[in-house]
């Protein structure tokens, strides 16, 4: 099931030993070269260490009360996995980054994801237009299998323009005219 990025975020981390809040979500660990998320940076009062963090493999189940660990001796530090560490320093975060296509025209920012539930991989970004167009045009939702690249400033997909070669062939259609008695042929025209 797609779960949109925001709606996680704030979401109560359970303990099912104890059946109580230990944490909730702070913000996600997302892993820029396969957009997957790793684990998400974790708040609360009840932590010992800070930043802690909550892998997803460590993750039991999501469920309408919130996601679901064994205890608290599931959350990690920073130190503890050097991935997660690595991650971390590198800073990446996707919301707000810029969106251009193959020709290098600008699409828009990222103001959402949609994530698939069980797997925790990004799956669809929600791209919001900016300028003249982000008031004329609505957002855009843009397939992971779109992306060409993803470097610190940017995300690159795949244009979708039509190519020039391609020509669009008139729709002709016969329609019965009640005051002559042969049929007639309309012929639409095509502007560009």
């Amino acid at each position: 099931m797609l779960l949109l990025g925001s709606r996680l975020i704030g979401t109560p981390v359970m303990g099912l030993q104890t059946g109580t809040k230990l944490a909730e979500t702070a913000s996600p660990l997302v892993d820029p070269s396969n957009l997957k998320i790793v684990a998400y940076i974790l708040d609360g009062p009840l932590l010992s260490e800070h930043p802690s963090l909550v892998r997803m493999a460590d993750v039991r189940e999501l469920s309408d009360i919130g996601m679901i660990v064994d205890s608290s001796d599931e959350f990690i530090g920073l130190s503890d996995v050097i991935k997660i560490q690595e991650l971390y320093e590198l800073g990446f975060n996707l919301l707000g980054m810029r969106v251009i296509d193959e020709q290098k025209h600008k699409l828009g920012k990222i103001d959402d994801y949609s994530l698939d539930s069980s797997s925790f991989v990004i799956e669809q970004l929600n791209v919001r237009r900016t300028g003249i167009r982000g008031i004329t045009e609505t957002g855009l939702l843009i397939h992971r299998s779109q992306i060409v690249e993803i470097n610190n400033h940017q995300i690159v997909v795949r244009s979708t323009a039509i190519h020039p070669e391609l020509k669009i062939q008139p729709e002709r259609r016969s329609y019965v005219n009640p005051f002559r008695t042969s049929p007639q042929v309309e012929q639409k025209e095509i502007t560009s």
